[in-house]
């Protein structure tokens, strides 16, 4: 059984076993979840310790392979290009989609109160800042103080001056350097593995209190959840279709037969890794020259993460709408810059240890509770698979894309020599 299952059988028993204490045995409610209480805290807790050092860790080492990659050729330059205005593209629409599917179809306040009350660790939200005050404090005079007390934004910018600044110095220590926060990033890693492995003990408890407390209508919010975030998920998808017809020139049925191979992997094994050898064939199906297609496809594999920008918003916009946090068009700006640097630091992750890495700094850069994504976490299986749907859609269009791109230069090229002989 797959890590994520585990984790989403625990959350389900642990929320029939809360509904029926809390249904049949009321006067049980205050002991039993007074020692659940303390256990998933506990856990969410060992969870959100990872999150500083690995996201500054992810952000170095993303940038570096970027950076990388883009001095690696002209086509390489141009696709990492290309992926960097999806990735910003799609964290605008979450911006844009969330409140509209939010305002289309609210999640009833009974059900959002209740889950506001169950859940633990959730402290009042914090003042939003003048502008100005805000925009000092993006740059702080002491980092260390800013990062412990989860200013993500500033650890953020603070990671990138550090990451660009760290490829104009000399080679050798640049790759000592990254081989510092390669080796950061994986032990991280680990841990976080160890802390998923017991996952399911940690979740039963939040789910226990969470289904204690709020009854039936937990199910009913996680179910809005997981709807709402999907759906921006399968927008996006469903944009790299023209943008295969458009960039790529090739028609609707023609790209739509040969994703199919590729959709299938994606859906059964949630990797786009694993459907690389599917959209390689796809590629080359669609008339995308091997010498293209070998360098996009793989770079986009590494890279690009078109849902992920689009998806991680989602989950902090659906977090401040349940508490109450106020979102005005600046902090979802701000909000819109973090996603998409973050998504590009979760590079080659599984979605189950990116998720709260991911999501943590855009909850903090718009005022939303990190808290609730240990419960979130649990239901991430249906977005994960959108989220895989939709990167390998996008990896396949932009390949048609670029491929298109190089073939125009090439014909260019070829119509100059003849003029010129």
């Amino acid at each position: 059984m797959s890590q994520s299952t585990r984790i989403l059988f625990a959350l389900v028993a642990g929320l029939v076993a809360g509904v029926m204490l809390g249904g049949f045995a009321p006067a049980a409610v205050n002991p039993v979840t007074g020692v659940a209480q303390p256990i998933g805290q506990a856990w969410l807790n060992a969870l959100q310790m990872t999150i500083v050092p690995l996201v500054f860790s992810l952000l170095v080492t993303g940038v570096a392979a970027t950076a990388e990659a883009a001095q690696a050729g002209r086509l390489a330059g141009r696709s990492v290009g290309l992926y960097l205005v999806v990735m910003a593209s799609s964290a605008v629409l979450a911006a844009l989609l969330t409140p509209l599917f939010l305002e289309l179809a609210p999640l009833p306040g009974e059900s959002a109160a209740a889950l506001r009350n169950a859940l633990t660790g959730v402290g009042p939200n914090p003042a939003i800042p003048p502008l100005g005050e805000f925009l000092a404090a993006i740059v702080p005079s002491n980092i260390v103080k800013a990062t412990a007390e989860s200013a993500f934004l500033s650890m953020i910018i603070f990671a990138l001056i550090f990451a660009f600044a760290l490829m104009r110095i000399e080679a050798e220590l640049r790759n000592l350097l990254i081989r510092f926060f390669t080796a950061v990033r994986d032990t991280m890693l680990v841990v976080i593995g160890w802390v998923l492995w017991v996952g399911p003990v940690g979740v039963f408890a939040l789910a226990l209190v969470v289904g204690a407390r709020a009854g039936g209508g937990a199910f009913h919010a996680l179910v809005h959840y997981i709807l709402t975030v999907a759906a921006v998920g399968v927008v996006v998808t469903l944009l790299a279709y023209p943008m295969a017809m458009l960039g790529g020139r090739v028609s609707l049925a023609a790209f739509s037969r040969a994703a199919l191979p590729s959709q299938a992997v994606a859906v059964s094994t949630q990797s786009s890794l694993a459907s690389l050898p599917a959209m390689l064939a796809g590629a080359r199906t669609l008339g995308a020259p091997v010498a293209t297609a070998g360098v996009t496809l793989p770079l986009a594999v590494a890279l690009l993460r078109a849902t992920g920008p689009a998806m991680n918003f989602a989950v902090a916009i659906y977090v401040a709408h349940w508490f109450g946090v106020p979102l005005s068009p600046g902090t979802l700006a701000v909000g819109t810059v973090v996603a998409m640097l973050t998504s590009l630091g979760a590079v080659s992750l599984p979605g189950t240890v990116s998720y709260v890495s991911s999501i943590a700094p855009v909850c903090a850069a718009i005022g939303a509770p990190a808290a609730p994504l240990g419960l979130l976490v649990a239901v991430e299986t249906l977005p994960d698979i959108v989220r895989t749907l939709g990167n390998v859609m996008w990896d396949l269009a932009t390949t048609m894309t670029l491929a298109r791109g190089e073939t125009g230069r090439r014909d260019e090229a070829d119509v100059m020599l003849e003029d010129m002989a």
